[in-house]
């Protein structure tokens, strides 16, 4: 009883980190790029792609045609968090870092799916 009690305890101090990751089709060079408040949900998008449920029907597409092997996925970047900036918003702050990484990528038309 004490393991799982500690496996608990070791899961609930785990940081959550946000930030912005590209699923890049090596075949083609296409990429999309998103941002998660919780990078390890990145796992949930693939098993999304997986079972042909992802939300980008483009992207879901040629994972479907080109097979999961085809794809990379990438973090691009950790979402900096101001502890000392009371008035930070995490959920803004991302959605910035994710514009910065689409106007350097310009995933869109025939160079990605965003």
């Amino acid at each position: 009883m004490d393991r799982k009690k500690e496996l608990k305890q070791q899961y609930q101090e785990v940081a959550i980190v946000a930030g912005v990751y590209e699923i890049k089709n090596n075949v083609n060079g296409k990429v999309f790029v998103d941002s998660t408040r919780n990078l390890k949900t990145i796992n949930g998008v693939k098993f999304s792609l997986d079972n042909q449920v992802f939300k980008n029907k483009a992207l879901q597409a040629d994972w479907t045609q080109f097979g999961k092997d085809a794809f990379s996925v990438t973090v691009l970047e950790s979402l900096k968090k101001d502890e000392k900036d009371p008035y930070f918003n995490e959920k803004e702050a991302l959605k910035e870092l994710q514009q910065k990484w689409l106007e350097k990528l310009k995933p869109f038309g025939e160079r990605g799916y965003n």
